[in-house]
């Protein structure tokens, strides 16, 4: 696999400079200062990749470009706003960049309610407590119809939990939530949330499904045409927030959108973080039923919690899933399909000196490493150890 390293462009607390010296090579990253729906000037993208290549790195992957929300919806003008991402994908292929991510989920993208849970070993992590969540829907945003998506046992479990805020826990969740995450190009006020959800209205999965469907007959020819692949990432968390339909979070889910195109082309990234919360994912069945459709890889460990519906980042070996059988899965796809799949440390805690300075939350620079550093050893030894197998054989 390629190891390589989120940075959101020169703004970034890590510099390319650091980053170098992780061990990584490839980078992930996108032009973030360009508005959703605009085309990229080609310019801009060639002086980006100079910038990466000046620090003797590679821009690896394009993460993202972002699909405008008049696309999920399907609203009027959605196909011009499909075209420019459809030559913004072009611009980025003749520039070398040929491994475009990016997500379908509606209005929000990765959402957390807690960007600094303390763990037992003093680190910090990114959490989603559904209790928080839920108080957020019922009691601050007050989403109309949102008590019919609730048990009586869960309306009152969120009571209780909005009881227990003071007035600054209930304005740093409602901006955890809706003020934007790294990656996610879009922030909200209240009301624009309100509003923006209520553009949903009358969309549910089939029409998600249908959506999406539509933006790839456009999308996938160009980068078929360019030798791109794209990307698509689950939904994170692979549920319903908000009212709001999901539709990449099973097995099922990506192998219906594989069914949309018969290219290769039209492909997956694989979060094992963001399909690691279901428990019913079997992340090293899907890795082998995608295959070749398999572009990308975010590697990151969560873990549920009491109540199943919470979950919290765990480290990269740890929490609900096998990384080593994932490494394993992922590694005999590429000995299958004789490809190299760029692979970053996904998220990390916030350890040692990350404690005291800036980071992009999610982002830190040692907890990343010490990520990296982990899976560079399991893929190093699972290397080893099917050799071995196989000269024993």
């Amino acid at each position: 696999m390629i190891e390589s390293w989120r940075w959101f462009g020169p703004q970034d607390p890590i510099s390319l400079r650091d980053i170098r010296q992780t061990g990584a090579r490839g980078i992930v990253t996108a032009l973030h200062d360009m508005p959703n729906g605009s085309l990229w000037p080609e310019e801009e993208i060639a002086s980006r990749r100079s910038m990466i290549e000046a620090a003797g790195l590679t821009w690896t992957v394009t993460e993202s470009i972002p699909v405008h929300e008049d696309i999920k919806t399907g609203a009027p003008g959605w196909e011009k706003l499909a075209s420019n991402w459809a030559e913004t994908a072009r611009a980025l292929a003749r520039q070398g960049i040929k491994t475009i991510c990016y997500n379908f989920m509606p209005v929000l993208d990765w959402t957390r309610t807690d960007l600094d849970y303390e763990l037992e070993d003093g680190a910090t992590a990114l959490r989603f407590e559904f209790a928080a969540y839920a108080a957020f829907d019922l009691f601050i945003l007050q989403r109309e119809g949102a008590e019919a998506d609730y048990s009586e046992a869960d309306l009152a479990l969120a009571e209780e939990r909005f009881a227990q805020m003071s007035g600054n826990e209930r304005d740093r969740l409602t901006a955890n939530i809706i003020a934007g995450l790294p990656g996610s190009e879009e922030s909200y006020t209240l009301d624009t949330f309100r509003e923006r959800l209520a553009s949903y209205r009358g969309i549910g999965r089939e029409e998600l499904f249908r959506n999406l469907q539509n933006f790839l007959e456009i999308v996938v020819p160009a980068a078929e045409e360019e030798g791109a692949v794209l990307a698509i990432h689950p939904d994170d968390p692979p549920r319903s927030l908000f009212g709001l339909p999901r539709i990449v979070g099973s097995l099922e889910d990506l192998q219906r959108i594989a069914g949309m195109s018969p290219s290769s082309t039209n492909g997956f990234t694989v979060c094992t973080g963001s399909l690691g919360v279901s428990a019913g994912n079997d992340l090293p069945e899907i890795i082998d039923a995608l295959g070749e459709r398999i572009h990308f890889a975010h590697l990151r460990a969560t873990k549920r919690e009491q109540d199943p519906r919470s979950f919290h980042e765990d480290a990269h070996l740890e929490g609900d899933i096998d990384m080593v059988a994932i490494i394993r899965a992922l590694r005999r796809v590429e000995l299958q399909t004789d490809r190299v799949i760029p692979m970053r440390p996904d998220h990390g805690h916030r350890i040692l000196n990350d404690l005291n300075g800036v980071s992009t939350p999610g982002y830190p620079a040692i907890g990343r490493l010490r990520g990296l550093a982990e899976l560079r050893g399991v893929t190093r030894a699972v290397d080893a150890l099917d050799t071995f197998s196989t000269a024993v054989e």
